[in-house]
């Protein structure tokens, strides 16, 4: 297994005997486990990662299953190579929208739409709404669909070389995956516009000023980095890290009040769990506290 995040030892490069290696029916992308994160790997290093009809359907159950699985409390996606991922690959592209339905008939225009919005629910809707929190980490670009798969995620580690890239309008096309709406999150809708009506690459020192990069690190770093944080954040209490992501996601999208009612419920609902206990009782001791996600 090749990429940032993996040097044939272990995605952390620690023995193997401590990673997970999970069966995502493809070498497309790979699946592996280690000290509570769930680490996935888009593996088309010859097309920069681009989607495909192989990878997309596995890093979807991946996600369902790494949010299933309690052991896990981080899930971390990254790409194999020199990229994140390209987005989709443009060489299918013309015929993308142009596919039959499963009776073998020609899709029609609202069939097109409705399975667009079924593979978008599915992927970008359910990154930003994971369980647990995720760390899209960025060896190198990520274009198109790929820019919007890393935005998705809760928090951004990019290596200082990488860049993102809308490129959309330089096919012909207006964007998807979410793209548009989590960009306007970040920067504000002035900027978002730009950048997509452009099309132009925001490198990673322009990506960190305009907070779209939450750090950027030398790429021989990245990897030693991206370990530190997840298992930083997999250290924490699962249903406070829970109800946080809840939290911020909702504040995006509702008014004041609905938040702090819901910041009560999710509040008190901690305060009944042993990990909240545990806590408690590490500060009063003056030690690290021990979550077991109860």
């Amino acid at each position: 297994m090749n990429g940032p995040l993996c040097n044939g030892r272990g995605p952390w490069g620690l023995r193997a005997m401590s990673v997970q290696h999970l069966d995502t029916g493809t070498d497309e992308l790979r699946c592996s486990t280690e000290n509570r994160v769930g680490i996935i790997t888009l593996n088309r290093p010859e097309k920069r990662n681009a989607l495909s009809d192989t990878l997309t359907p596995a890093f979807r159950q991946s996600l369902l299953d790494l949010e299933a699985d309690p052991d896990i409390r981080v899930v971390v996606v990254t790409g194999a190579g020199a990229a994140f991922c390209a987005g989709g690959d443009v060489g299918g592209l013309g015929s993308a929208f142009k596919g039959r339905t499963p009776g073998g008939d020609r899709a029609t225009l609202e069939d097109s739409v409705r399975n667009l919005q079924h593979r978008q629910d599915t992927l970008a809707l359910r990154l930003h709404n994971l369980a647990k929190p995720t760390i899209a980490v960025l060896p190198g670009p990520a274009a198109g669909a790929g820019m919007s798969i890393a935005l998705a995620c809760d928090i951004r580690l990019a290596a200082d070389h990488a860049f993102l890239a809308p490129g959309f309008g330089n096919i012909g096309l207006s964007g998807d995956y979410g793209g548009s709406w989590f960009l306007t999150q970040l920067v504000g809708v002035g900027r978002a516009k730009a950048i997509y009506f452009t099309g132009r690459r925001v490198q990673a020192d322009e990506a960190l000023a305009l907070g779209i990069f939450n750090e950027t690190v030398p790429a021989d770093q990245l990897s030693a980095r991206a370990h530190e944080l997840a298992t930083t954040i997999a250290a924490g209490a699962p249903l406070a890290l829970r109800f946080m992501k809840e939290n911020f996601n909702r504040a995006t999208s509702t008014d004041l009040r609905t938040c702090l009612d819901m910041e009560a419920d999710r509040m008190v609902r901690c305060t009944q769990t042993a990990d909240h206990l545990e806590g408690v009782q590490a500060f009063r001791d003056k030690r690290p506290p021990k979550f077991e996600g109860r």
